[in-house]
């Protein structure tokens, strides 16, 4: 069953804990006093009441960092943004074409630390209008929706590994038809299925 909008903003309202990256690897060893810089994305929420979806996209095969993942829209927060949420939306505008305004924000997740030395805050919004998705030339090949009830359902994700450095890294994955989602952008969905528990 799909949670309503007003569920969601309830389970968002209470406190959660942080993700990170690292945490199916927990023998890593983080250097001391590192500085996370602050980044936001935008888990956008669209479609009726009965049938909700996440809009996720998948990124150039052509960039230097994370080509062809699938990722939610979002970056760094840069000096004039006012803070991670205005980023993600700024992002979520330069990358998909969805207006500001038309996002109608629930909350937001605790951080999620990545392994490229980003605190990433995931916003959760409500998409409260229709609007023409224009993916960014260069950073975004493509758009696409999946549904919320998938990624917000325990028994989507799966754990799965691979070496990354020298060593066996494992991860959570919530593959949906030909996409593979995995990573960042699969923990911080497994993270909210576990606050909408709480």
């Amino acid at each position: 069953m799909t949670p309503d909008p007003d569920r969601i903003r309830a389970a968002l309202s209470r406190p959660g804990l942080p993700s990170s990256d690292f945490d199916l690897n927990p023998e890593t060893v983080l250097p001391e006093g590192r500085r996370l810089r602050p980044a936001g994305v935008l888990v956008a929420i669209t479609g009726t009441d009965d049938a909700l979806s996440v809009l996720l996209t998948k990124r150039s095969s052509a960039l230097k960092h994370h080509p062809g993942q699938i990722a939610f829209p979002g970056g760094k927060q840069n000096d004039d943004d006012q803070d991670v949420t205005a980023a993600a939306l700024r992002e979520a505008e330069e990358e998909v074409g969805l207006p500001r305004t038309d996002a109608e924000i629930l909350g937001t997740l605790p951080s999620h630390e990545t392994v490229t030395g980003f605190q990433v805050t995931p916003v959760i919004a409500r998409v409260t209008t229709e609007f023409e998705i224009r993916p960014q030339p260069g950073e975004v090949d493509e758009v696409f929706h999946v549904p919320l009830a998938h990624v917000l359902n325990p028994d989507s994700f799966r754990i799965e590994g691979r070496r990354w450095r020298g060593q066996m890294r494992l991860y959570y994955t919530v593959p949906y038809g030909p996409y593979y989602i995995w990573g960042a952008t699969a923990r911080m969905l497994r993270a909210w299925t576990e606050q909408m528990k709480t």
